[in-house]
């Protein structure tokens, strides 16, 4: 069982930059592959990012590719993400969640068995 805790989240103007965290617990931190994904008001939940246990592979979406990225500490059993240049579509709840990795990637959000309970991101113009 993953336990995984959001924070970071807050109210910020466009072009500014956040820092999200996800702290995990339990000591096999390592052998998860991570994602956030996020869900705007009215819009279905999307995947973000996403990385592997070893930090070897992290992939994007497109809509964020060059202002977001991803990263883990796995001696802090702890996700980043580090956002740039924010923009108002960039609003949304923010999810990290996790999947035992098997070293393929996965952008759908079935894919992954635990989630943390959000942290909400909102940018204002």
């Amino acid at each position: 069982q993953l336990q995984l805790v959001e924070s970071g989240g807050g109210l910020v103007q466009a072009g500014g930059s956040l820092r999200l965290s996800c702290a995990a617990s339990g000591r096999t931190f390592s052998s998860y592959a991570m994602g956030w994904f996020r869900q705007a008001p009215g819009k279905e939940r999307e995947f973000v990012l996403g990385i592997s246990g070893n930090s070897g592979n992290t992939y994007y979406s497109d809509s964020v590719k060059g202002r977001f990225t991803i990263s883990r500490d796995n001696a802090k059993n702890t996700l980043y993400l580090q956002m740039n240049s924010l923009k108002p579509e960039d609003t949304a709840v923010y999810y990290c969640a996790a999947r035992s990795d098997d070293g393929r990637l996965y952008w759908s959000e079935r894919k992954y068995a635990y989630w943390g309970q959000g942290t909400q991101v909102t940018v204002f113009s």
